[in-house]
């Protein structure tokens, strides 16, 4: 069977070059919740290396949907940025993509501006905060802010976007069980618990015409006893494509609850805490980092066999993300029927992974899984070990090749 990896392939309006998209992996380089020369220079390298469209993470549709201080938020006044952005990528001839979304619990006040709000309220332990729960006369509100959100993503350039209803962020928090205690029309049964997606989706189908490809980012499974499975996640995807999404990217975990069975493998405690700048925090995490992020270990195309059932219930654009690392396993993934792959660490570990698996057809990259990237990411920038200007100090080594051996 001849590989389609490297044919062209339609998302509603918008046609990739080819089957690889860079995913919305949050790269923590927009301080002042502005684009950078560091993002620019990034995607740029990702779009020169090959890939298909290039998805830029993530940008907040409020202040209040903001989780980090070097995180996008959506406002007119990043517009100019934005398009500098876009045209580098085009000029190097990749589309380009921006995830959209709102965090819901997962901020705090000294982040967001104000007391958190979720689906419900209660207090978030990974924060740490009091959240508030959102009234129902504030949805519709909440929601035009994606279609607003969009409507700039269009004036920046992007070819598509890519709303964010997963990983426990405010849309998921209300489709989830665990995170929606809702006694009104938006909670307790499914078809409640989807209403807010619902809104959200008028407003950005709306926004988004007929010219902007409109992905969604969905979980499969929440990754946690008491959340969403995969009867109900089935349910989601098809009122998803009821709603018009162009396509559906297949993902799992709450990033608040169970970080690693979104990313798989082990998140190296000791390089988490020692970029962070808040003492309290790094002692703390520190001491119980290993209870709150339990390791989950990494295969590639760890959520496949989720995936594909999915594939088997669902005739719309489905695209496959999670632990891809080497072209033999992407030729398979898209031979299963999927109509494109999501990469985020083998294109952080090599930019130009895509064309040399167009050279390859055994190509790997030279990832190892320890999970340097995300550590640093919350702290500083998401970076990989592997391409570092500066040394390394000896105890993060250890750590990394301690992880490393062990996978």
């Amino acid at each position: 069977m001849s590989s389609k990896l490297f044919t062209p392939v339609t998302l509603g309006p918008l046609t990739l070059r080819n089957r690889t998209i860079r995913s919305a992996a949050f790269e923590s380089m927009c301080p002042g919740n502005k684009p950078s020369e560091q993002l620019l220079d990034y995607h740029r390298s990702v779009a020169a290396g090959g890939v298909g469209m290039t998805t830029v993470a993530y940008a907040a549709v409020t202040r209040s949907g903001l989780s980090f201080d070097r995180q996008l938020w959506m406002r007119p006044e990043i517009v100019p940025g934005l398009r500098r952005l876009t045209d580098a990528v085009h000029a190097e001839g990749a589309a380009a993509s921006i995830q959209l979304g709102h965090c819901g619990n997962m901020s705090h006040k000294s982040i967001c501006g104000c007391l958190p709000v979720g689906a419900s309220s209660g207090f978030n332990l990974y924060s740490p905060t009091f959240v508030r729960g959102l009234r129902a006369d504030e949805l519709p509100e909440m929601a035009r802010a994606y279609g607003r959100s969009v409507r700039l993503a269009r004036e920046s350039g992007f070819d598509a976007v890519e709303i964010h209803a997963g990983h426990g962020y405010l849309i998921s928090q209300f489709l989830s069980p665990s995170t929606n205690h809702r006694k009104d029309e938006f909670g307790g049964s499914l078809e409640n618990r989807m209403r807010f997606m619902d809104m959200v989706m008028n407003e950005v189908m709306e926004a988004a015409g007929n010219d902007m490809a409109v992905l969604v980012k969905m979980n499969m499974r929440d990754g946690f006893r008491g959340g969403m499975e995969l009867d109900e996640s089935l349910q989601v995807a098809r009122r998803l494509q009821q709603s018009g999404a162009h396509a559906l990217v297949l993902s799992g975990g709450f990033v608040s609850k169970a970080p690693m069975y979104v990313m798989r493998g082990e998140m190296p405690i000791r390089t988490m805490t020692y970029y962070m700048t808040c003492w309290w925090l790094k002692y703390g995490v520190r001491m119980v980092g290993k209870w709150m992020i339990p390791t989950v270990p990494f295969k590639e195309a760890y959520f496949l066999e989720d995936a594909l059932k999915f594939r088997e219930k669902l005739d719309m654009p489905l695209i496959y993300v999670g632990g891809l690392v080497a072209r033999q396993k992407i030729d398979e993934v898209l031979d299963h029927g999927f109509e494109a792959v999501q990469m985020g660490r083998a294109l952080l570990n090599e930019p130009g992974f895509v064309n040399r698996m167009q050279a390859e057809e055994n190509a790997r990259c030279s990832c190892k899984h320890s999970n340097y990237c995300i550590a640093r990411m919350y702290s500083v920038d998401m970076a990989c070990h592997q391409r570092l200007e500066e040394e390394l100090p000896p105890c993060l080594k250890k750590e990394i090749e301690r992880i490393e051996n062990r996978g």
